[in-house]
């Protein structure tokens, strides 16, 4: 006996839990995602990402610094943009990579510890996708560890002198301006380094197995001299940059699981076409237990992205639930997206369906923004009070 099958976030009804609006959203962002990127995406991944002209596509649409207020931002809620994060990363993760960083990194980092000057200056142009902007913490020797940073801001007369390198820094060959963090005599600091300063540079790195969708780059500062007023003056401290990634955290919860969704609907419909031993393969038992426990575990991965997104409109969102979030999510959707690609068999290994480049992207996405065993030690510092990370 067959029946007609259900979508996986019809299982239990999760359209239900959305406001017209955030369906609406979430509705036009995936519309736009299958018709201008996702024809593209194989492509984009085996040569590189057309970064600017993805970037203006993308501020047409109005995700750029979507939940920020003011400056040409849509000043949506936390869960529209979560959606939108999902729709992008069901896509590829390089997309909203870019996204995450221009909008909850970089845009944010101005948009909430910077002058009006500064304001004015960058984030229209960054809303609308016609500057790109990137963010300058991870350093070759300092990655969940930023307090051990070695770049340094010095006082010369009136300026700042800025040494340094950062390392993995998404957009930062392509970007406009660059959020930059370092040292300074009176705790960690942010900087708005336009790009072509004297000093400053940007080389990109190669030869990536993961994210190729993505530009990923070395920033190098010799000497980058700026003025008094390049330094954000209301961040002080790690507090400043820590809470940037908060909002990128929160993005990667929803946007993981537009991977794993991705995967599971290729998967489904691979497995209702492809016939083994004369029966089709969705109708093996071990096949159906694949499908019915990777759609359990995506389901609750949305149950607590939508909790989460809650929380955060409500203004009551704490950065170890932000963990929770993107601990759980994004192993599960790695979870998934490997299952899948045992479900295609041969044919999951290449570009012709998204499983492996999902799960390749996701091996990047497990450890970017806080890895698995650093979301693990702050849950479990939340747990008993005890900090287990030195």
């Amino acid at each position: 006996m067959t029946t007609t099958p259900v979508h996986p976030f019809d299982l239990i009804g999760l359209d239900g839990l959305l406001s017209e609006e955030e369906r609406e959203i979430q509705k036009t962002v995936r519309a736009m995602g299958d018709k201008e990127l996702r024809p593209h995406i194989a492509e984009w991944f085996e040569h590189g990402l057309p970064a600017r002209e993805v970037a203006r596509n993308l501020g047409e649409l109005g995700v750029l610094g979507m939940h920020l207020e003011g400056y040409g931002c849509a000043g949506t809620n936390a869960v529209s943009y979560g959606l939108a994060c999902l729709e992008l990363e069901a896509v590829d993760s390089g997309l909203r990579s870019l996204v995450s960083v221009q909008g909850s990194l970089a845009m944010y980092a101005i948009w909430k510890y910077g002058t009006e000057e500064h304001k004015q200056q960058w984030l229209p142009g960054m809303a609308a996708g016609e500057k790109i902007g990137c963010f300058g913490l991870t350093e070759p020797d300092a990655g969940s560890d930023p307090g051990s940073m070695r770049t340094n801001a010095r006082r010369d007369g009136d300026d700042w002198v800025l040494n340094g390198t950062k390392m993995w820094i998404t957009n930062g060959s392509v970007a406009d301006v660059a959020v930059v963090w370092a040292r300074a005599e009176d705790g960690v600091r942010g900087f708005v380094v336009p790009a072509g300063t004297p000093g400053f540079s940007a080389p990109e790195i190669t030869r990536k197995l993961s994210l190729r969708a993505s530009v990923t780059s070395e920033l190098v500062l010799d000497e980058v001299r700026l003025p008094a007023d390049a330094m954000l003056p209301h961040a002080r401290g790690l507090s400043g940059p820590l809470g940037c990634l908060n909002e990128a955290r929160y993005g990667i919860v929803f946007g993981a699981l537009g991977a794993a969704r991705d995967c599971l609907e290729t998967a489904l419909s691979y497995v209702a076409d492809r016939t083994v031993f004369g029966r089709s393969l969705a109708s093996y038992q071990l096949t159906q237990q694949k499908l019915a426990d990777m759609t359990v575990e995506l389901d609750k991965g949305i149950l607590l992205a939508l909790r989460l997104g809650r929380l955060k409109d409500e203004g009551r969102i704490t950065p170890e639930q932000i963990s929770v979030g993107k601990l759980n999510n994004v192993r599960e959707a790695l979870d998934i997206a490997r299952q899948c690609r045992t479900l295609l068999g041969a044919n999951g290994i290449t570009l012709e369906y998204p499983v492996l480049r999902h799960a390749n992207n996701l091996e990047s996405v497990l450890t970017y923004e806080g890895t698995s065993e650093v979301h693990t030690l702050a849950i479990g510092r939340a747990l008993t009070g005890e900090a287990a990370f030195r």
